[in-house]
């Protein structure tokens, strides 16, 4: 057993890497989520920032990262299931020849 496989838990060098980059990629884009999020809905919901939020701030931004968060999940839902029809499209095909 190499250490790759120790590692990762196992299976072939080139998927155990197809998957350690997967999971980078997927922290980047939950850490850009946040970051964005972050800053449309501040600039959005406190004008003049201060000590602490009023109630009204509060609410906006929990309202504005719950409509953010919304949209983010509906768009990576459609792009993930574009991914895997055309991947299997894509399999169909490399296997008709």
């Amino acid at each position: 057993m190499d250490s790759f496989g120790g590692a990762l838990g196992g299976g072939d060098p080139k998927t155990q890497i197809m998957r350690q980059v997967q999971q980078e990629a997927a922290m980047q884009n939950a850490r850009m989520l946040v970051e964005k999020l972050n800053e449309h809905c501040f600039d959005r919901c406190v004008p003049k920032p201060g000590a602490s939020l009023s109630k009204g701030e509060e609410g906006c931004f929990t309202a504005c990262m719950e409509k953010y968060m919304s949209a983010w999940n509906t768009v990576s839902k459609t792009y993930v299931a574009r991914i895997q029809k055309e991947s299997q499209s894509g399999a169909a095909l490399s296997n008709s020849f």
